[in-house]
């Protein structure tokens, strides 16, 4: 009788590891392109990466760039100081979107453009992403308030 609880007792831990490795494995294979939150536009511009990849992008909307379009086009540049990024995309903006502000953008780069499927701006005058900043910090134009 202890010979099979022993014997049922190895196989759940070892069904257990088993389970655990590949949740492990899973959670690896999702998260091998999503942990960067987002690239700036020097990175862009200095390895541009495949059209078939999504990423994000994140820095400022180049001053003077804006250009609304027919319907709900709209383009404009994404900046960091260091590199300038053509944007273009179709829906409705954020209401504070605009020239000067922070911005994250989800899409894919075709042709030397980032086009835009999904554009987040910051969600008050003060508040920029950290990441966003630090970006900005290390191209030596962040003008904000230090933190």
């Amino acid at each position: 009788m202890r010979s099979l609880k022993k014997t049922r007792r190895i196989q759940v831990i070892a069904l257990a590891v088993v389970a655990l490795a590949l949740s492990a494995g899973l959670i690896g294979y999702g998260f091998r392109d999503g942990i960067n939150f987002f690239r700036s536009p020097s990175q862009v511009a200095e390895a541009p990466p495949p059209p078939s990849e999504v990423f994000r992008i994140g820095g400022l909307v180049e001053e003077g760039s804006l250009v609304r379009g027919e319907g709900t086009s709209i383009t404009f540049r994404v900046t960091d100081g260091g590199a300038s990024i053509p944007a273009i995309y179709t829906g409705v903006l954020p209401d504070l979107f605009g020239e000067g502000e922070g911005m994250v953008g989800t899409g894919s780069f075709v042709d030397g453009v980032f086009v835009a499927t999904e554009i987040l701006a910051r969600h008050d005058e003060t508040y920029m992403p950290a990441e966003v900043v630090d970006a900005l910090k290390e191209q030596g134009v962040y003008q904000g308030p230090e933190s």
